[in-house]
């Protein structure tokens, strides 16, 4: 008799909801303030050993959401469950140890160094900070990491001065692996390299996804990269989340105006082959005066009255894939 095991269920890693980030920004009056609403009611989630890519066009509130969930800036509502606990309820110390699971890695690798301090040591500072081992273990683990992210060990006593971009990225994910993380944020990590170079930091993340069991939460505006590393994929536009798939359907089907026309904006392999080009009309609304209704329709190529009228909901095409847009509410 054969015994058919059912398919080992994903474990839920982060799971974000309602997350909400309203930033006080002053005016020409004294003593008035506009309200800029820089991540606006955005929900997802994260399994163990997967990469969420967040994608779209600069000022969509992708960094902000990265940030804000690693509590580097704080929410001003919503909640962040790791392994379901709610971060924003931890206090100083508790939150201390949760920062050993949860990493960054940052666009500009250039900015992420102190130039004052060897690479040894600024790999091993986590582990000074979170009291992990005594010097001599701190040192070989650093020199095991360098290793890891392709680097001799004989930089272990170089300065960053000394480095190019993708040998300092290669620097900075060392340092973050050093602590043993679950989820790394990954904002814009290989934005600022050259070409040749993003390809090997890209495959660098995912030998290292691999063999550490990571769970990335990959944020970029390049949809190539995001497609070649994520799992699944949400669109975010003016704060919030207007549609969310596994990479290949999203990729194949995008239902969203918005997101069409972001991949219709990707760069050919094939130019022989035809492929319809949509281009929006018009500057992205600000985020302090929002739109009435959809915030897209103000760009959209098949606006509706009731756009302009009421906020989309949430419509679910199948199990992973779901669209906030009218076009689909009826």
């Amino acid at each position: 008799m054969t015994v058919t095991l059912a398919p080992k269920q994903k474990e839920m890693l982060l799971q974000v909801s309602n997350l909400r980030k309203y930033f006080q920004v002053k005016t020409d009056r004294i003593f008035q303030r506009n309200t800029v609403k820089a991540v606006n009611d955005v929900s997802f989630h994260i399994y163990e050993g997967e990469t969420y890519g967040l994608v779209g066009e600069s000022g969509s509130g992708k960094s902000t959401v990265g940030r804000t969930l690693l509590r580097s800036i704080e929410a001003t509502s919503g909640s962040v469950l790791y392994k379901n606990q709610n971060i924003y309820d931890l206090n100083g110390s508790q939150l201390l140890k949760l920062r050993k699971d949860l990493q960054m890695v940052f666009q500009d690798p250039y900015s992420s160094l102190n130039p004052r301090i060897r690479i040894g040591n600024a790999i091993e500072e986590p582990l000074k900070i979170h009291h992990i081992g005594d010097p001599k273990s701190r040192r070989e683990m650093a020199l095991t990491l360098l290793e890891k992210v392709g680097l001799p060990k004989e930089y272990y006593h170089r300065f960053p001065n000394e480095f190019s971009g993708g040998q300092r990225q290669r620097i900075v994910i060392a340092r973050a692996l050093a602590v043993n993380p679950k989820l790394i944020v990954c904002d814009e990590p290989v934005s600022a390299l050259d070409v040749s170079v993003q390809a090997q930091i890209i495959n660098l993340f995912k030998e290292l996804q691999s063999q550490f069991k990571l769970s990335y939460l990959f944020i970029s505006h390049d949809l190539s990269v995001v497609r070649h590393i994520s799992d699944r994929v949400g669109v975010m536009y003016l704060g919030q989340l207007v549609e969310e798939a596994q990479v290949d359907r999203l990729f194949q089907e995008p239902l969203h105006p918005y997101t069409k026309a972001l991949m219709s904006s990707i760069p050919r392999s094939k130019p022989n082959v035809k492929r319809e080009r949509i281009i929006l009309e018009g500057d992205i609304p600000s985020p302090i005066h929002l739109p009435q209704g959809c915030f897209f329709h103000p760009r959209c190529p098949f606006v509706k009255k009731e756009c302009k009228e009421s906020t989309p909901v949430k419509v679910k095409i199948n199990s992973e894939h779901w669209v906030s847009c009218h076009i689909y509410n009826s």
